[in-house]
């Protein structure tokens, strides 16, 4: 085998590999919706929309501005472990997107993180397997002083891939016109919510 046919040969496969790459990587990050997709919001009393009348939360919104079919998978004060056990049922709708955005209870009640994490990366992984993409939705801390999105969340987009948002529900906590009590969005809120993540899927 000659010198130039081996350079050859390795520099097509190179090229072959990161061509391969950057097409997982888009088909990770890339959502196409047709006016047919369902998008299942999946979460707790964020969700939910507490704090805003039902037809206010961030799904009804982006039901309103997008005409899309949008379930709105919210309870209120439910736990990261509960919400692993219920999300199986929800699936079988088979939404074309998850909006994953959960966990706030656990960390405000202070539950182990590493069990946090376990069950988030258990959740994307039932949402993969359903063949549905997931927005992964980074929660604050909700600490004494000020607010950011706990680490755990980027430590979960990084190891996933999958597309992440860890900025909107930081923003609204900072902002009191934006809330109804110290946790929750009001109705402004959640249309700040909605408005972000349709800008995210390219609604």
């Amino acid at each position: 085998m000659s010198k130039t046919f081996l350079l050859t040969f390795i520099i097509v496969t190179v090229l072959i590999s990161v061509i391969l790459i950057k097409k997982n990587q888009t088909d990770v990050k890339s959502v196409v919706l047709k006016e047919d997709s369902v998008i299942l919001a999946f979460g707790d009393s964020l969700t939910f929309g507490y704090g805003a009348a039902n037809d206010f939360s961030y799904p009804a919104h982006m039901q309103k501005k997008t005409g899309l079919h949008i379930i709105n998978g919210g309870v209120n004060g439910e736990f990261s472990s509960e919400g692993l056990g219920r999300l199986p049922r929800l699936l079988e709708h088979k939404p074309d997107v998850v909006i994953l955005c959960h966990g706030g209870n656990d960390l405000i009640n202070k539950r182990s993180t590493q069990k946090l994490k376990e069950n988030l990366l258990a959740m994307i992984a039932l949402i993969q397997e359903s063949g549905a993409r997931v927005l992964f939705v980074g929660v604050p801390n909700f600490g004494l002083f000020g607010f950011h999105t706990h680490e755990v969340y980027e430590e979960i987009a990084d190891e996933t891939n999958v597309l992440y948002e860890d900025e909107v529900l930081t923003n609204v906590q900072k902002d009191d016109s934006l809330k109804s009590d110290y946790v929750h969005p009001n109705k402004d809120g959640y249309e700040m919510m909605a408005e972000r993540f349709i800008d995210l899927l390219q609604l």
